[in-house]
């Protein structure tokens, strides 16, 4: 009778301890990084009254007789399931999710958490400000890295502190150069005897520099004939006084240019003037007739300029006194051909002299434009691959003429930086070449500085566009620059692309989009803001633009974190059973990623644990009857011998 009072006392006693638990729980519903607790009870003492017995051949076994003796707690476990998180907009505020804790340390020992709303402290530690527990990391060296032997210790941001400036040493060239581009235009310089009054244009080569134009040669005549009549005339002749007769005027008369359909000549008679066939004649296109008064003669002319073969008139096979027998001297039964004319003997060759005080190109022949309507040369054509108008605007004679070019360019500048922070601006600029796909490039400062060496070259590309070469003159493999200001000399590698390829500068017809695109350089500036990744690696942002990592928080994981200890503050402490810690960082050795601007709640489940209040309350209570009716039972035993 006495075991089932004191069975009854341990379900009571227990059943207070999970109620205690609950408790706990419920009341860190809203604890950040808290991990719900939970009870497992085992059975007490037992007291065995027989034990089992064997078969036998006569009699069958036995089983064992048992009482029990209560109950007591078997254990107390954490469970570490994920809380949900919670956004507090707080940079410092810090959430895990998956496996793994922060450490904190006081500098004696190091405690374990999931709790992680840090803080910056005066000395620009990041601490736990709960307790000021410093958080652990391995901090960066200057140059933002973190070597793999780097200790595990305090993590220290301090705001204010100063990067230092960074000459530069790389630029980066990139985008497109415009193989079609011109502003190349032309203009006058020297006409000299070559009666060249106009130029105008752009060259469609785009190059820039000086045409020496040697011109020879001379104009191209017309095909002409004088009228043979001896002794000389006057326009009131009349055409029978010059021998002309009623048959040869019925024959008729007829003029051909240039081998064409024969025209003939009409409203003639034997008293028409030679004022009056002047007249006839000259309504023929192409037939130029004139009355010369100072000889009393008839001038026939093609009136365009050239070769005889190719422009030239022809009369009708004459007879005895018609007009082109007894006007023109035709001898009767022949035609009459005017073909006397002469082609131009022009000559143009062009010396170009490239601007920069590069050498004379070999000299090219350039082409002559024509008049359409006299046939006279009025102008040259073909100047830096045409695009140029070259004109005379009487007629184009032997000399020598100088026409100048004006470049075409792009450019495009940087800023770049010297040992000591000093700002400097370079501008690169390219200019096109005769030579197709070839460009010159030249950097410039734009203040005192000093370009020491590899300050000008060549470029070229390769049909497709992509970069061929990139070359300097001096044979320099640098843009080098002394920044006269006591900082030390500039050596600046210039990165054009790959050769063959397009990762830097091409040349596509297509704008122009050249520029520089980047350099590494950079002034002094302060630690303005600090930001930390999914890995826990902090990362500085200077007032200079510049970002570098500054330090990588480091967690912990347990092969049993059931076991840690509870060391208050949400906190644990390793024990026996937990193992020791394995650190590492999030997202490589251990399994886990980190929020920045959030906080990991409770996980503990109200539902449940409002379950288990029932479930405890219930097995207090049954407890509490086993101890009543007991009492009850041992009353009745007492009175038995009233």
């Amino acid at each position: 009778m006495m075991a089932s009072l004191f069975a009854g006392v341990s379900g009571l006693r227990n059943h207070m301890v999970r109620m205690n638990l609950v408790g706990d729980n419920i009341a860190n519903i809203n604890t950040i990084g808290f991990k719900t607790g939970r009870v497992t009870f085992r059975e007490a003492l037992v007291q065995t009254l027989r034990g089992a017995g064997r078969p036998s051949a006569t009699s069958g076994g036995f089983n064992p007789v048992q009482l029990g003796l209560g109950m007591n707690v078997a254990t107390v476990d954490n469970s570490f399931s994920q809380g949900g998180l919670e956004t507090t907009g707080q940079l410092t505020d810090l959430a895990l999710q998956g496996s793994g804790f922060f450490i904190l340390s006081d500098g004696k020992q190091e405690y374990y958490t999931r709790a992680g709303a840090f803080n910056m402290d005066a000395n620009s530690n990041l601490v736990n400000p709960a307790n000021g527990f410093f958080v652990q990391g391995k901090m960066a060296n200057t140059d933002g890295t973190i070597p793999a032997t780097t200790a595990i210790g305090n993590i220290m941001l301090p705001f204010g502190q100063q990067d230092p400036a960074k000459s530069t040493t790389q630029v980066f060239l990139a985008n497109n150069l415009d193989s079609t581009a011109t502003t190349s235009s032309a203009s006058l310089f020297s006409a000299g005897s070559t009666n060249i009054d106009s130029v105008t244009g752009l060259a469609a080569d785009g190059a820039g520099g000086t045409h020496t134009l040697t011109i020879t040669g001379v104009q191209p005549t017309n095909s002409t004939l004088t009228t043979a009549i001896v002794g000389g005339t006057t326009e009131t002749a009349t055409l029978s006084s010059l021998g002309v007769t009623q048959a040869g005027l019925d024959a008729g008369f007829t003029l051909s240019v240039d081998g064409g359909t024969s025209v003939p000549i009409t409203g003639l008679t034997l008293t028409s003037t030679v004022a009056d066939l002047v007249a006839a004649i000259s309504k023929i296109k192409g037939v130029e007739s004139t009355f010369v008064t100072a000889s009393g003669q008839i001038r026939l002319t093609r009136s365009y300029a050239g070769a005889g073969s190719a422009y030239n008139i022809t009369t009708n096979v004459s007879v005895a006194g018609d007009i082109a027998n007894r006007i023109f001297g035709a001898t009767a039964g022949s035609a009459l051909n005017i073909n006397n004319g002469t082609a131009n003997t022009f000559v143009v060759s062009d010396v170009f002299q490239p601007n920069g005080g590069l050498s004379p190109l070999p000299a090219q022949n350039l082409g002559v434009t024509l008049n359409s309507t006299t046939g006279l040369v009025t102008g040259i054509s073909g100047l830096g691959k045409g695009g140029v108008s070259i004109i005379s605007s009487s007629q184009l004679a032997a000399g020598t003429a100088v026409i100048r070019t004006a470049d075409t360019q792009h450019a495009t500048s940087i800023s770049v930086y010297d040992s000591q922070g000093g700002k400097h601006t370079v501008v690169f600029t390219f200019t096109k070449q005769v030579t197709p796909n070839m460009w010159r490039w030249k950097a410039t400062m734009a203040g005192n500085e000093i370009a020491r060496s590899g300050d000008q070259g060549t470029l070229s590309f390769n049909s497709n566009g992509s970069l061929a070469n990139f070359t300097f003159d001096d044979l320099s493999s640098s843009l080098s620059i002394d920044p006269n200001n006591g900082a030390a000399v500039m050596d600046m590698k210039l990165f054009p692309g790959t050769g063959g390829d397009f990762d830097g500068l091409t040349g596509f017809a297509a704008s122009f989009s050249a520029i520089a695109k980047n350099q590494n350089g950079y002034g002094m500036g302060m630690l303005d803001k600090i930001s930390i990744d999914d890995r826990g690696v902090i990362t500085g942002i200077f007032t200079n633009g510049v970002s570098r990592t500054l330090a990588q928080i480091i967690l912990a994981d347990f092969n049993n974190a059931s076991g840690l200890l509870k060391a208050g503050d949400t906190m644990f402490t390793a024990s026996a059973n937990s193992g020791d810690p394995v650190r590492g960082v999030a997202g490589a050795t251990i399994n886990a990623s980190i929020s920045s601007g959030a906080l990991e709640g409770s996980n503990v489940d109200l539902a449940e644990e409002f379950t288990n209040v029932i479930v405890s309350q219930r097995g207090f209570q049954a407890n509490a009857r086993v101890i009543s009716t007991s009492d009850q039972m041992l009353n009745e035993l007492v009175n038995l011998k009233q």
